[in-house]
Parts: C-alpha cells; sequence; structure tokens
C-alpha cells in the first residue's frame, strides 16, 4: 500500500485541504477522515509498512503490532468523537489543528524508528498550541506559548537522546531502550515530560483549561496517551516507573480536592489516571502492560465524557467554576447523565469501563510483590471517586442551586457523550471485547467476588467519606481561588530573576571582553615592538577586528586539516 495512504497522513492532507473547503464541509471532513483512517488502518497486516528510505536512513511510519494498534483504534475513534462534539466549531484554525494534531499522534503510535517518532513528536506539539489559542485572548497566548516551550523542549531531548543512541549503538530503531546511556536517559525524560511525570506536569493543568470548549477535548485524547505508548514501548519493565506512576495517582488528589475551577479539577485527575498506567509500564509483565494498553484505551473515553460534560456546562453558561454551577440537572439532564456515567466509569465502579481497566493493573501490582504500590493505587481510587467521581457532577448539577436555568447542551454535543457513555458501558459489561484487542493473550476474569467485593467496599467508604466530610463542613469550600502549585516556579520566580541573571551575565561578559582584549593588546604590542623598534603600543582592536582575526585563524586551521 502507498506511504501516502497511510492513516497519519491522511490526516495531513485532510488538513491542508480543510481551508479551501466551506464551513460544513470542513466540519464534515471531521467525521470522514478518522472512519476512512481507520478502515485503511485495519486494511493493514501485521509488520513494517510505509517504509521509506531517506539520506541512508529506513524510516518506518507504519508498524504495525497489537500494542501499536489498539492506540491507534482508539486515538482514531477519539478523532470521530471530537469531531462530532466540535460539530458547531466554524473556525478553520481549530478544525486544522484538530487533523494535524490527530494525524500526529497516529502517527507517533505508529513510528517504527526514533527519527519518524521525533518528527510526529514534534508535530503533535506545534498542531495542537493553536487549539489553546483558538481562544484569542491574552491570557491563552501566554499560557499557549507556556505550553508551547515545554513540548518543544521534549522534542529537543527526544532529539538529542536519539543523536547520542545512535552515536553508542548505530540504531534508530524505536524498540526497548532501557536506561543505559546518557542517550536513553534522555529519551525517557522526554516521554516523561509529555506523560507529565510529577514536577513536570504543570503545563497539563496549565493548558488543557485553557483551551476551547472543544480543544480541551480533543487536548486530553493525545498527547500524553502517545507518551504511555512511547514509555511501554521503550520502557517497560523499568521499575522506577511503579515509584514514579505511584507517585503520579496520589500527588493530585489534594490540588484536585481544592480546585474551583472543575476543568482544572479534570486535568488533576488526568494525572492521577496516567499514574496508573505508567505503573503498568514499569511493572513490564505481560499483565501489566495489558492493564496500561486497556486503561489508556477506557480512559480516553471517560475523560474525554467528562471533558465533554463540563465543556458543554461551559459552553451554555460561560464558566466551569464549581463555586458558580449547582442546579443544572432541572434544565441539562442528558448532560448530567452522562457526566455521571463518565464518573462511574473513572471512579472503577463495576459494569463501567474503568473497573475492567483498573483491575488488570492492581491485580499486576499485587501478583509481583508491590504490596505498598498496590495500596497507593487503592488509595488513589479512592481519591479519584472524591474529585472526579463525586465533585464534578455534584457541583455541577446538584449542590446548592446557582438560578442558572441553561437551555440543554446542543443535539451534536449530546449526540458526542451518550456514544461515548455507551461506549463506557459496553465496556463494562462485555470486557471481552476490549480484552480481544490487548497485546497479549488474555487469561482474566475482572468480575470475581473477590475482584467486585474489594472495590464496592472501597467505593461505599469513600462516598460515606464524602458525606461526612460535607456535613461536617472539613471538606474544602468550592471559592474563587487560584491555587498555587510547582509551577509557581517557572511563571513567576524564575522570571523575577530573568533581569538579575541578565545583568550578571552581561557584566561577566564585558568583563572577560575587556580581559581578553587587553592581553591579545598587549601580545600584539609587543610583537609590534619587537618587529618595529619605538614603534607606538597597540590600544586594542574592534570587535569587527576580533571578528576578523577568528575568521582567518579558522580558515588556516580547516586549510590545515584537509591537507
Amino acid at each position: 500500500m502507498s506511504t501516502l495512504l497511510a492513516p497519519p497522513f491522511i490526516y495531513l492532507f485532510a488538513a491542508l485541504l480543510c481551508p479551501l473547503l466551506a464551513p460544513r464541509w470542513r466540519a464534515l471532513l471531521l467525521l470522514g477522515v478518522p472512519v476512512l483512517a481507520l478502515v485503511v488502518l485495519l486494511s493493514y497486516p501485521m509488520g513494517q509498512h510505509a517504509v521509506v528510505s531517506v539520506v541512508g536512513f529506513e524510516l518506518t511510519f507504519m508498524r504495525i503490532d497489537k500494542l501499536s494498534l489498539i492506540f491507534g483504534i482508539i486515538f482514531s475513534i477519539a478523532a470521530f468523537l471530537a469531531g462530532l462534539y466540535a460539530w458547531h466549531v466554524r473556525d478553520t484554525v481549530q478544525q486544522i489543528a484538530t487533523l494535524a494534531y490527530a494525524g500526529s499522534a497516529i502517527g507517533g503510535v505508529f513510528a517504527g524508528d526514533l527519527i519518524s517518532l521525533f518528527l510526529w513528536w514534534e508535530g503533535t506539539a506545534l498542531a495542537s498550541v493553536f487549539l489553546i489559542w483558538a481562544r484569542r485572548t491574552p491570557a491563552a497566548y501566554s499560557t499557549g506559548m507556556r505550553y508551547l516551550i515545554v513540548q518543544v523542549l521534549s522534542g529537543v531531548l527526544l532529539l538529542a537522546g536519539l543523536l547520542l543512541h545512535y552515536q553508542d549503538t548505530g540504531s534508530i530503531a524505536f524498540e526497548h531502550l532501557g536506561l543505559v546511556s546518557v542517550g536513553t536517559w534522555l529519551i525517557f525524560l522526554s516521554f516523561g515530560i509529555k506523560c507529565a511525570f510529577p514536577f513536570l506536569h504543570n503545563w497539563l493543568q496549565d493548558a488543557y483549561p485553557a483551551a476551547t470548549v472543544t480543544g480541551t477535548v480533543v487536548l486530553s485524547a493525545f498527547t500524553t496517551k502517545m507518551a504511555v505508548y512511547a514509555l511501554a514501548r521503550g520502557y517497560a519493565g523499568t521499575e522506577s516507573l511503579i515509584y514514579i506512576g505511584a507517585a503520579m495517582t496520589l500527588f493530585p488528589i489534594f490540588f484536585a480536592e481544592i480546585e474551583n475551577d472543575l476543568r482544572r479539577v479534570l486535568a488533576y485527575s488526568l494525572n492521577n489516571q496516567l499514574g496508573f498506567m505508567v505503573v503498568g509500564v514499569g511493572i513490564g509483565t505481560e499483565l501489566s502492560l495489558n492493564g496500561t494498553a486497556a486503561h489508556a484505551f477506557c480512559h480516553i473515553l471517560y475523560k474525554s465524557l467528562l471533558f465533554m460534560s463540563v465543556g458543554a456546562v461551559l459552553y451554555r453558561t460561560g464558566t466551569s467554576k464549581a463555586s458558580e454551577l449547582g442546579g443544572l440537572y432541572k434544565t441539562m439532564p442528558v448532560t448530567m447523565v452522562c457526566c455521571l456515567v463518565g464518573a462511574a466509569s473513572i471512579s472503577a465502579f463495576p459494569l463501567f469501563s474503568g473497573f475492567v481497566s483498573k483491575s488488570l493493573i492492581l491485580d499486576a501490582s499485587a501478583s509481583n510483590g508491590y504490596y505498598l504500590v498496590w495500596l497507593a493505587l487503592l488509595i488513589a481510587s479512592a481519591g479519584v471517586l472524591s474529585h472526579s467521581g463525586i465533585k464534578i457532577p455534584y457541583f455541577t448539577f446538584f449542590a446548592h442551586d446557582s438560578g442558572k436555568r441553561p437551555a440543554e447542551a446542543p443535539v451534536h454535543m449530546r449526540v458526542a457523550m451518550i456514544i461515548t457513555a455507551a461506549l463506557c458501558i459496553i465496556i463494562g459489561v462485555f470486557p471481552g471485547l476490549l480484552y480481544s484487542l490487548l497485546p497479549y493473550e488474555v487469561d482474566y476474569q475482572p468480575y470475581t467476588v473477590d475482584h467486585v467485593l474489594v472495590q464496592m467496599q472501597l467505593l461505599i467508604f469513600a462516598l460515606l467519606a464524602f458525606v461526612f466530610l460535607m456535613k461536617t463542613g472539613v471538606h474544602p469550600p468550592e471559592v474563587r481561588a487560584t491555587n498555587v502549585d510547582t509551577d509557581v516556579l517557572y511563571r513567576k520566580f524564575i522570571p523575577s530573576i530573568f533581569p538579575v541573571l541578565s545583568r550578571m551575565v552581561v557584566s561577566a561578559n564585558r568583563g572577560m571582553r575587556e580581559a581578553a582584549l587587553g592581553v591579545l593588546g598587549s601580545g600584539l604590542g609587543a610583537i609590534e615592538r619587537i618587529s618595529q623598534p619605538g614603534a607606538p603600543l597597540a590600544r586594542g582592536w574592534s570587535v569587527a577586528s576580533m571578528m576578523f582575526v577568528v575568521v582567518v585563524l579558522m580558515c588556516v586551521l580547516l586549510i590545515a586539516n584537509l591537507w
């Protein structure tokens, strides 16, 4: 099959075609491209395809195996649902960015070498930032710039690691790398930035809530899950990931509980769920990697559903602040029911998708002797029920009556949410449908008495704890506030010291330059006195003269080396 017909390039061609079409045709394009690309993808046999030779390197744009295939399928589904949800959008910039972003993420999943991975890696960064800038506000522009800097930094680290790894091994293959050299460490750090490791995570909470209503839904699906896939491909079995993932599941709980902006709550919750996937990658067994792939699949669906629900509320009311919402169940019942399905799924209630995927990772951690990690995951599961399973629907649709009576979400938004909610339920009731797509053979039954009993006990106690905290007034109140996270370092502290550092650098540069010119001037003066007795001393050279000398010396060295 032609390289140009590979699914990632279908998205890119559609992005180029998009500006030439009328608004309604552009909306249809966003629906048709994911369907066409998925059909083409499923027609490929397993193996390496779309291999192109470029300056002596064999670049593989379509490496298909069961690990890449499941990510490609869910990315295609997510792109379709996002296009349906955004049917009302007539902004050409957002539509082009969505197509290019989804295509780049799918390209990254199927990349068989580090060079093509780097190209798609940067493609996701450049395309996705326009979903933030599309709000066209000064705040969105500043947030987008911070987001772009972080994402490009991830790409620079990937490129540097790629070059060092190639120098060490002579290979650009994207396969298991391990932490064995400086190059693989740099690649690992690059993946960690996009996966929002602790202390590298603030770009996510900063950027996602700043995007447009539909842009946030798109952003939630691709970047971080592409990073999870990259970790599973390159670093499966790296034990440090187990503890990094455990920390990722725990630290967002506090921030999500006190956060007032519900889209930021979901962004913190996204960190929590990524932690489960990272733990699965770190354990590295077939069961845990199946759990990572399954949880990524389910997470894209239920997290998109929650962002869709809150986004629909934002679209109708103009706010996503918990302190300004409440009582919306009266006029937005469909959105409310879909939000409850998303909440049940992320909380891993039996018969919902999160239960059948999260159980794989919990069992893998316990069966491999990581009992403290298993306990941390249980605590994190209770935490996510509190801040996403309860807080999001409670403060949005119930709690106090805000007096707002907005209309129900537009029809296309409701259809997108209903389809996504149905998928969450179908996967929860018939887990075999999902398990058949996993990378390894599955011999696992989530609906045992022990699994269901332990999970229900956990959920019931978490519900009781929430009720107790609310009744006693201990639960953090929903108030207008800006919560301080570690991003204060690069948003406030570092910019404040830039002027001081700038003055220090300029002063040091001036001092070194004057010292160098003085030494060089003295040396030239001595030579001049020897060759021409009585001649005046050199009084110093201009910058242009110094550059001329440097260029002459470099040319001499180059000629000598070639000779």
